[in-house]
């Protein structure tokens, strides 16, 4: 088996260079990514999934003691971060940890970690559209007066019959995506810098609003409630596994993987926390449970104007576009990775010749998550996500050991600190955190694993390029 593991690390790892060509040869992706694109790639994933519409959630299970979630949940990514620079170093690879999962476990761990990272991707990019729809609505109200009707805004479970917003806004994304990564890295870039000036704006105005007794109680359900927010509020972290989904299209990926997964940690940390202790301050706990664009009407209770909320607001409408665009891009990739190692259709792997991306799992990924988006609350979506996060978050902590045990690789260009303590505090804080996720999320993430091993042995297994290579050796 170690024979084996090094065999395939080897065919799956691409040969990082100081400057590295445009691309790795016929058919596969561009390389055009540095620093600053990668590290607004993770922030763009990152600041907006959580900040921005997961408070309304996440309060009513911790009150005020959210802040606390968001630092646990931060310790348990940064632990995690460490584990992912480590092998996004010595592993450039478009499949984040499935990639590491497949190069060090096996195919069907990593068959595992690929079904994860649809809920981290995929179902995390539904959503965002549908916060994204809340915000839009809440800009409309307050320029033009008009709502969009709840039958086109919301979910069934919501009491709408579809939501119509959240899949115009997969659609875009999906087509931008189509156009080109280095477009689609610019834009997102843009937007980021939009989201990080209106947070710090909504950190200076609402602390105008302070009030100390809304945290007198501080921790009215203890310290499962501060667990359990920290769960759902868990996939706000997703930024730092969409950095390594950027592998195989980094510039000198062996440095700047690392340093844009570590800077992606720092400026949403200090964002999350800020604006998490600002929030409960400005607001009572009662208040922010079912409440629709929570940021905004925080600004406009504290200032009695509207102004502030709706700038917040249009800014959310932009900002939360680049968390679709960027978490819709890694579903694409961890698609493109997993289909050229043969375990899904090989259409997921197919790149167009002019724009170097995979156009036609980019479409069938775009529709799937327009329906998802569409369909479900945003409640489920948060907490689905957050079980597929931390489980994927899980497996690359246990990569980075299997990789130091058996030597896979050689030495990396990165090596994770203080081994073998942070990936084993890493698994222990992921597996804390899973323990006070609700019943229905556990359960529906047990028939999501099954349905994946039945996949895996129904198709996977038959059309894996590992197996029918083993086969050809075999019979030679």
């Amino acid at each position: 088996m170690p024979a084996l593991l090094q065999t395939v690390f080897r065919k799956i790892t691409p040969v990082v260079e100081d400057r590295s060509p445009d691309t790795e040869g016929p058919g596969q992706l561009a390389r055009t990514m540095g620093v600053f694109q990668l590290s607004m790639l993770g922030i763009g994933a990152t600041v907006g999934t959580g900040i921005f519409i997961i408070l309304s959630e996440a309060v009513p299970v911790a009150g005020p003691a959210v802040i606390w979630s968001f630092v646990i949940a931060a310790v348990v990514a940064g632990l995690t971060a460490l584990c992912y620079a480590e092998m996004a170093s010595v592993m450039p690879a478009s499949g984040s940890s499935y990639s590491y999962a497949y190069a060090t476990l096996g195919e069907l761990p990593a068959i595992g970690v690929g079904a994860c990272l649809l809920l981290e991707y995929g179902v995390s990019a539904a959503a965002v559209s549908v916060g994204w729809s809340e915000y839009l609505n809440q800009a409309l109200d307050n320029l033009l007066g008009i709502r969009i009707p709840e039958a086109l805004s919301s979910a069934p479970e919501a009491g709408g019959i579809v939501n119509l917003p959240a899949i115009i806004l997969v659609a875009l994304c999906t087509l931008l995506l189509i156009r080109g990564v280095g477009e689609s890295a610019k834009v997102n870039a843009a937007m980021v810098m939009i989201k990080i000036a209106v947070l710090v704006m909504f950190i200076i105005i609402g602390l105008t609003g302070w009030n100390e007794n809304n945290l007198a109680d501080f921790a009215p359900m203890g310290m499962a409630g501060i667990t359990g927010a920290a769960g759902i509020i868990f996939f706000s972290y997703i930024g730092l596994d969409a950095v390594s989904t950027a592998g195989s299209e980094a510039k000198n990926p062996g440095r700047t993987l690392p340093i844009a997964i570590l800077i992606t940690l720092g400026v949403v940390t200090l964002l999350y926390v800020g604006v998490a202790l600002v929030a409960v301050g400005a607001q009572g706990m009662s208040e922010f449970e079912g409440q629709e664009a929570g940021l905004a009407a925080i600004l406009q209770a504290v200032t009695g104007s509207t102004w502030p909320g709706t700038v917040l607001a249009i800014a959310a409408v932009f900002s939360i576009f680049s968390v679709t665009l960027v978490v819709l891009y890694g579903q694409t990739r961890i698609f493109y990775a997993m289909s050229c190692d043969g375990l899904i259709p090989s259409v997921f792997g197919k790149v167009h010749p002019k724009t170097k991306t995979p156009v036609a799992g980019t479409l069938l990924t775009g529709s799937a998550v327009a329906v998802l988006a569409g369909l479900l609350p945003i409640n489920f979506l948060a907490e689905m996500t957050s079980i597929g996060t931390l489980v994927a978050f899980l497996i690359v902590a246990i990569a980075v050991i299997v990789r130091r045990r058996k030597n896979l690789g050689g030495s990396a260009p990165f090596r994770v600190p203080l081994y073998p303590l942070t990936p084993i505090l890493a698994i222990a804080g992921c597996l804390w955190i899973i323990k006070d996720l609700r019943p229905h999320t556990l359960i529906a993430f047990g028939a999501w694993s099954t349905f994946a091993l039945i996949f895996y042995f129904a198709y996977s297994i038959k059309n894996s390029h590992l197996n029918k290579s083993k086969e050809l050796a075999a019979v030679n």
